[in-house]
């Protein structure tokens, strides 16, 4: 299988499946002398670990986490960090009655045709467990961005028709509700939206929002690797997501250019914009405001309905689904969106070092 891997420098590979003895990943080309232990992972895979509220899979995973190399003494060497982390509650028996049959909405098919042969317990490679090696990395990347003094805010915007009010937003309000929104009005509604979903053996889709602070101007590349490029090839690799917005997204198609472009402004020897339509990135290279992007997840695809498929013998059958789901992908995915959005950043920003002489002077005379 190609495509486990991501990065140019700061680069990722992740491996394992959602039943198989364990899942992890590697992380080239992180810088050495950053202070690093379990505990700065764990940080980042509790917010993601399923059984923490009643809108999550009962799938009851510690996801502890351990350092295979990399580290010594408490500070990364600058040589590969491997990072594991052990299964400890599979249920694949739950998966019997999918072996020879194809669930909607999932990649069972695809995967199938692809290959001639699948992992039908909890979907493999295509699980959302796979994420657990992406959330690993992305935790080491987001602390050597706090370093460079480059901070993530990432958290729930939308469940359904229930959409944040930025006039509520509060930071704080985030780790307050288990939907991980940050206005604690909406997570109410939200929550009693989705209480009726579940109640109806359903599920609902969801949107992600990462904000992103203190990005230098001048990160990206300006044609392929367009920084705005990268984080929407980073953000769509993660299952579920539907669509990637940047800055004012697709609501730029109704309007003006007089009302979309943001004018430039000087003081104090620096140069600010008076608006922020284009999402912190212009031309493919961060402006040096905040960047801000989001995710549209899909409703989850494995619901308690029954459904109407066809088996690998290419014969009409009807299929209900058993197992632990998530009735909703998006407060789960809050982590990952942050995960994937530091990977790339940081890869982009060790890349840009060598865009000028005066650079590499400064490092090597």
């Amino acid at each position: 299988m190609a495509g486990s891997t991501f990065g140019n420098i700061f680069k990722i590979t992740t491996w394992g499946e959602s039943h198989g003895k364990a899942l992890g990943v590697v992380v080239d080309g992180c810088p050495s002398g950053i202070n690093l232990c379990e505990n700065d992972i764990q940080v980042f895979l509790d917010r993601r670990k399923p059984g923490q509220s009643a809108f999550s899979t009962k799938r009851n995973e510690a996801d502890s986490v351990q350092i295979l190399s990399g580290v010594f003494d408490g500070k990364t060497t600058g040589t590969p960090i491997s990072l594991i982390v052990y299964n400890t509650d599979q249920h694949s028996k739950d998966y019997g009655n999918i072996a020879t049959c194809y669930r909607p909405g999932h990649a069972d098919y695809c995967f199938d045709e692809k290959y001639g042969f699948r992992d039908y317990r909890g979907g493999g490679r295509s699980s959302g467990r796979e994420t657990i090696g992406r959330v690993a990395a992305g935790a080491i990347a987001a602390k050597v961005l706090s370093e460079l003094g480059v901070t993530l805010t990432t958290y729930t915007r939308s469940i359904g028709d229930c959409v944040i009010d930025y006039n509520n937003f509060s930071k704080d309000e985030i780790m307050n509700n288990p939907l991980y929104m940050p206005d604690a009005v909406c997570a109410k509604k939200a929550a009693e939206l989705l209480e009726k979903v579940m109640a109806d053996n359903d599920s609902i889709g969801s949107s992600v929002e990462c904000i992103i602070k203190g990005t230098p101007v001048g990160i990206g590349e300006p044609v392929f690797d367009k920084l705005d490029a990268l984080l929407a090839q980073a953000i769509m690799s993660i299952g579920a997501v539907k669509a990637v917005e940047i800055g004012d997204g697709t609501a730029v198609s109704k309007m003006r250019g007089s009302e979309n472009n943001d004018n430039f402004t000087a003081g104090s020897g620096n140069v600010t914009k008076l608006t922020n339509h284009s999402g912190g990135i212009l031309g493919g290279i961060s402006d040096g405001s905040d960047i801000r992007i989001r995710a549209s997840f899909k409703p989850t695809p494995s619901i308690y309905k029954m459904q109407h498929t066809v088996n690998n013998a290419h014969e009409n059958v009807d299929i209900e689904i058993k197992g632990r789901h998530d009735p909703i992908i998006g407060p789960r995915a809050v982590v990952v969106v942050e995960s994937m959005c530091a990977i790339t950043l940081l890869d982009l920003i060790i890349a840009n070092a060598s865009a000028k002489i005066d650079n590499l002077k400064k490092i090597y005379i």
